[in-house]
């Protein structure tokens, strides 16, 4: 059946379209929205200033093309990226389901360690981070099994909208105490070898590492099973929910310069650390209104619950997709994609139990493994939309053609910085 519409009758957007379009979009906003904006983005600010908004602008600009992929392809063909890789060679396929496999478990347990620390900000009494993750999992759980798609396409809407209306608060109050105490001037800057490693981290970070990209896919294919919708409606959705997750990251930078800026603090490499400094540090900033540290705590905890949430969803259904395929079947059964999310949800919550130190090791092998890795699989995305005959409102154009060749310039060029960032200097 087609589920998505191309003609001219679809060129005007009924609000009713609107609705049953916004889902995939809102759900990478809601995936992406985490470590990348809390952490990554927060901290520039707070070590570079403003001058490091054109960098975050130009990483999500340049990665853009091979987000939007996600989208084109499917709508276009009505299959995921995943079974796109599949059509290119059996490696890709296999290489995909390591990497997901990977990077969906270490990704997972770091978020779920992360949610867990800042709900325990909200608790009356002290728990252990083993005991709220293993609160963390119950609850993402619960929630997932109940009529997953239609359930974490609301709790997105959800923590988005608390998201934006408490950042927005939290600024506005930061901004208030600037005023009185303006920022000072520092001599750090983005343009030197010393910001080398920010920039090479914002690569993979944001907005999200590639192979959301994927994910976006498949929650976009599981749409279209339900529902009827619009080429432009579903670009339109994606549009809308990427631009948001640029203006989150900026937002974050301004936070990051407002609370910290000039202040000489040694910021902790720890995610975890760091976001106990910027609760405290926003709280003493804020320092007449004691709700302060809540609100700033909500904005945290909306964000890193967010992106946990959506992972164990989304990298559960990519790797059942990638299962699928290798299995050659039809369709994806309901019973394996939830057995892979229980597998990525426990194994998740093991490394938390009984290999706690490791975390942050196998953090930091998941993200080399996702910075080697996207160069790869943003040229496979780029491929499979300008190699498809694609309806024409989905079809490669050319200015986004030469967008996608500046982008693999720049994610080729960084992964060569990598390799000699990290074993030639």
């Amino acid at each position: 059946m087609d589920t998505i519409s191309t003609s001219d009758s679809c060129r005007k957007l009924s609000l009713l379209q609107l609705a049953r379009s916004t889902g995939p979009g809102i759900m990478m906003a809601t995936a992406a929205v985490g470590g990348s904006h809390l952490v990554a983005s927060t901290q520039a600010g707070a070590t570079y200033g403003w001058q490091i908004a054109i960098v975050i602008l130009l990483v999500n600009i340049l990665k853009y093309p091979f987000f939007r992929a996600s989208i084109q392809y499917t709508a276009g063909t009505g299959e995921s990226l995943v079974e796109g890789y599949a059509k290119l060679g059996q490696a890709f396929l296999w290489l995909f389901l390591s990497v997901c496999t990977i990077s969906g478990i270490v990704t997972a347990s770091a978020l779920l360690l992360f949610s867990a620390n800042l709900l325990g900000h909200f608790l009356p009494f002290a728990l252990s981070l083993k005991s709220l993750s293993m609160v963390i999992v119950v609850v993402c759980l619960l929630a997932l099994f109940s009529r997953r798609y239609h359930v974490l396409n609301s709790i997105s809407k959800a923590i988005m909208l608390i998201l934006v209306m408490t950042l927005i608060a939290a600024l506005a109050l930061a901004a208030s105490q600037t005023l009185d105490n303006p920022i000072p001037i520092q001599e750090k800057t983005p343009w030197s070898t010393a910001a080398v490693g920010f920039i090479i981290a914002a690569m993979v970070w944001m907005p999200a590492p590639i192979e959301i990209s994927s994910v976006t896919s498949v929650w976009l294919k599981e749409q279209q099973s339900k529902y009827k919708v619009s080429a432009k409606s579903v670009l339109f959705d994606f549009n809308v929910h990427y631009v948001a997750t640029v203006l989150l990251a900026l937002a974050f930078l301004a936070l990051g310069v407002l609370v910290f800026y000039g202040s000489g603090l040694e910021f902790s490499q720890s995610g975890i650390e760091f976001s106990n400094q910027l609760i405290e540090g926003y709280t003493s900033k804020i320092g007449q209104w004691e709700w302060a540290y809540y609100l700033i705590a909500a904005v945290a905890f909306c964000c890193i619950f967010g992106s946990t949430i959506t992972v164990i969803d989304g990298y559960s259904r990519a790797i059942a997709e990638a299962q699928r395929l290798l299995q050659e079947r039809e369709e994806i059964s309901h019973k394996a994609s939830v057995i892979w999310m229980v597998l990525i949800a426990f194994a998740a919550l093991a490394l938390i139990l009984f290999w706690l130190s490791s975390v942050l090791s196998a953090l930091y092998v998941s993200l080399t493994l996702a910075f080697i890795t996207t160069p790869f699989f943003a040229l496979l995305n780029f491929i499979l939309v300008s190699h498809t005959k694609l309806p024409k409102p989905l079809a490669l154009t050319k200015p986004m053609k030469w967008l996608s060749i500046l982008g693999l310039i720049y994610l080729f060029g960084f992964l060569a910085v990598f390799f000699w960032w990290n074993w030639l200097v």
